[in-house]
């Protein structure tokens, strides 16, 4: 059985002003190719060139994700030379990104019909 919402927690946390925040980073997060960006940048900063690489989108793509990333203040961006850099804005991206795809997948596979 599921242990019961930490009332105290809701109250703080579900202010209007809260909730616009967090409706804000919530819809940067609804792309799987924005999601799969936080993943990537998960263990260490990476130019655009490494990121396309690895997810094997392509540049203009995954500059824009990156501009949203970053309009959400979820990523910040270093420049070194010609090259620019980015990494996560802070840690706990990862862990709420693990806790949703965790949750997702229970949900999603617990279903009986949409």
């Amino acid at each position: 059985m599921e242990k019961p919402l930490d009332n105290t927690l809701i109250n703080k946390e579900t202010t209007t002003a809260g909730l616009q925040a967090a409706a804000f980073v919530a819809k940067a997060l609804a792309d799987e190719n924005r999601l799969r960006i936080i993943l990537s940048l998960t263990q260490e900063k990476k130019s655009v060139s490494r990121i396309v690489e690895e997810l094997g989108i392509s540049q203009p793509l995954a500059s824009h994700h990156l501009k949203e990333l970053k309009r959400a203040l979820l990523v910040n961006v270093e420049r070194s030379g010609p090259f620019i850099y980015y990494e996560l804005a802070d840690r706990r991206i990862a862990s709420i990104l693990a806790d949703l795809t965790g949750l997702a997948t229970d949900l999603l596979t617990n279903r009986t019909a949409f």
